[in-house]
């Protein structure tokens, strides 16, 4: 019997084990659509607020930080979504590179500076470019699509090697902005229009009396909701 029992014992931590190593086959049942993208360039103009006169170096550090706002909007907006845990992504980004963000600060910093040819102005600057970027990275309607892209890049960004969060944020930038627009469900996409949905035709000719019970005539088909 005790042989027994502890054979027992085994078998549920086996299986216990097991069924935690399978990953989970959706995080929030959502199928988003394909929101890939080709890599951006330097001089590619329109992505998120322009830095006008800005060297290659502060180019990067713009795409920098339009990447860390998107993960920061994410973590704020994202934590209905627990298994897709965006706060603890991002904040392991935070701690994964905060040597190179430390630098894209202070590289936008100076670019402020520089351009507004005064430390007070350049800082006022400064803020209303963070201000303005973070309000780009948010969404209301594409926030299912948002956050599941934003777990992935995320994710890239996250175990990215220091000192390369510029080519994650050149490589995935535009899939994070383009998840901010709203996007159907594709595991069940059935196009533009809703599908046809019938019910039983529940006219008075369509029941007869079979053996004086009431019956249905099936071949009075369905009508269309």
């Amino acid at each position: 019997m005790l042989a027994l029992v502890r054979s027992f014992a085994v078998a549920i931590t086996l299986f216990v084990a097991g069924a935690s190593a399978v990953p989970a086959s959706a995080q929030i049942f959502w199928k988003s659509p394909d929101y890939r993208g080709a890599p951006i360039t330097l001089e590619e103009p329109g992505i998120g607020v322009a830095l006008p006169g800005a060297n290659p170096a502060e180019q990067r550090a713009n795409l920098v930080w339009q990447l860390r706002a998107g993960l920061n909007v994410a973590a704020l907006q994202c934590q209905r979504f627990e298994t897709l845990m965006s706060k603890d992504v991002y904040a392991g980004v935070l701690t994964n590179h905060k040597e190179e963000l430390a630098k894209t600060y202070a590289t936008l910093t100076n670019y402020f500076k520089r351009v507004e040819k005064n430390a007070k102005a350049g800082q006022q600057a400064l803020d209303r470019y963070g201000t303005k970027t973070y309000i780009g990275m948010s969404t209301v309607q594409g926030i299912l699509g948002f956050c599941q892209t934003s777990a992935y890049v995320g994710r890239s960004a996250l175990y990215a090697p220091r000192g390369a969060l510029s080519i994650v944020a050149m490589e995935r930038l535009r899939e994070l902005r383009n998840s901010l627009l709203p996007g159907r469900e594709q595991q069940f996409n059935v196009g533009h229009n809703p599908p046809v949905m019938t019910f039983p035709n529940l006219d008075k000719q369509c029941w007869r009396k079979v053996k004086k019970v009431e019956a249905y005539d099936v071949r009075c088909g369905l009508n269309p909701i």
